[in-house]
């Protein structure tokens, strides 16, 4: 079956790659369209999900990531549209010069073929990673979580309706309705189809990528995000920060899972900045010192340290200088998305010189990284590593590149 998909995809991403941008946007349109016009059965389909999750025990705030309603729907359909009045990455020249010996070398940003997404409880990414693989002429293998297969089902066929009726193969999208482990291990090792791996989710699932996949992997998603409340902080805008990047929506990958405070700044800002965490709900993972200052809290252990919890939870620790917090976050970060709250330029810039991250803050959410609010509309995922790129991965970055060469008869 998996065999299937991918001759499938292959022969849909030769026709796609060539497909001029405004067959691409008729089609990307018309899956805004229909995703309006099919929103009941999608929310049915969804409904069935969700009694399900509930049933199972998942977690409230999972569930959050998992519920449609009729004004995500419509954001979808915006989101559908707003890839379409986007900038076509394939084609265009990114360099070019010409030889002494007269030949001219253009690079060219092309397709990178087939890409595979396997992905957790949130049927949105269904929709999000297949009209950005077809705006950039890649053909797209879904695989979502066993949480979400009905909706993913329904969304699914309703875009791979839409881009037949637009002109272009149905299979560009194609979802594995096989949501078994051994289904996803035989995605991974499909590198006869396959040209890339995007995993979008927690540390089990990418860890499960790297280490299985014969395919290349770009790793995305894992985010046990810091904010860094150094001496010189602001305390108000400290506290605004730390609760808008925990408790805004903590089951995303850019939330806030650490709170490090400096200790000569802790007897202010412990209490204020931990009053207002449980005010909007949070429980607090504290060392000893914040503890005693805030005794509405729990005593953490070297566990929560490094701990994405995607929940109304936060561990939190007083270090001694901004060099012990580099130090801690070195150790526990994931290279996602770290903040330093303060006033102080020179501390500011150590910080960011030395924290390793897709993302560094100073004195903003860790909320922000994201495609849209990076300005570059949609995005597939927060890549943490180096290669092929980093942070939010846009339009461009699901494009690779190719010489073209052109010359008058010259020999070598």
């Amino acid at each position: 079956m998996m065999q299937e998909i991918g001759k499938k995809a292959k022969a849909a991403e030769r026709i796609l790659s060539t497909a001029s941008t405004s067959t691409k946007n008729r089609a990307l349109y018309m899956i805004a369209d229909a995703l309006v016009a099919n929103a009941e059965q999608i929310l049915s389909a969804n409904m069935k999900d969700v009694r399900r999750a509930r049933l199972n025990g998942m977690k409230e705030t999972l569930v959050d990531r998992l519920i449609l309603n009729r004004a995500r729907i419509e954001a979808m359909a915006k989101g559908a549209a707003d890839v379409a009045a986007a900038d076509d990455p394939i084609g265009k020249v990114t360099s070019g010069s010409v030889r002494p010996n007269g030949l001219k070398i253009e690079k060219v940003a092309v397709p990178l073929g087939v890409i595979a997404v396997i992905y957790e409880a949130r049927p949105n990414v269904t929709l999000d990673a297949a009209v950005l693989c077809l705006k950039s002429g890649n053909a797209a293998i879904l695989r979502g979580g066993k949480e979400a297969i009905t909706s993913n089902m329904a969304i699914a066929n309703v875009m791979r309706k839409a881009i037949e009726k637009a002109g272009l193969p149905a299979d560009c999208i194609q979802l594995v309705e096989d949501t078994t482990h051994e289904g996803a291990n035989e995605l991974m090792r499909l590198n006869k189809y396959v040209d890339v791996i995007i995993p979008r989710g927690g540390a089990g699932l990418i860890k499960a990528c790297v280490e299985n996949s014969t395919v290349p992997v770009i790793e995305t998603g894992t985010g046990n995000c810091h904010v860094y409340v150094d001496k010189m902080a602001d305390i108000d805008m400290a506290t605004k920060i730390v609760v808008n990047a925990k408790a805004s929506r903590p089951s995303v990958c850019n939330a806030c899972e650490s709170l490090l405070i400096h200790e000569d700044i802790a007897r202010e800002a412990v209490p204020a900045i931990c009053s207002a965490l449980r005010a909007s709900r949070v429980l607090i993972h504290a060392d000893e010192k914040i503890h005693a200052m805030f005794p509405d809290s729990t005593l953490a252990d070297e566990s929560d340290w490094g701990t994405e919890y995607l929940d109304y939870i936060i561990s939190a620790k007083v270090v001694s200088s901004v060099d012990e917090a580099i130090d801690h976050i070195t150790k526990y970060g994931t290279g996602h998305s770290e903040c330093i709250v303060t006033n102080d330029y020179f501390t500011a810039n150590k910080f960011t010189k030395s924290v390793d991250a897709a993302a560094v803050y100073v004195n903003a959410s860790t909320r922000f990284t994201d495609g849209g609010e990076f300005g570059f509309g949609a995005e597939i995922g927060i890549s943490t590593q180096k290669l092929h790129a980093r942070g939010p991965l846009g339009l461009s970055n699901l494009t690779s590149e190719k010489y073209i060469v052109t010359g008058e008869g010259q020999i070598r």
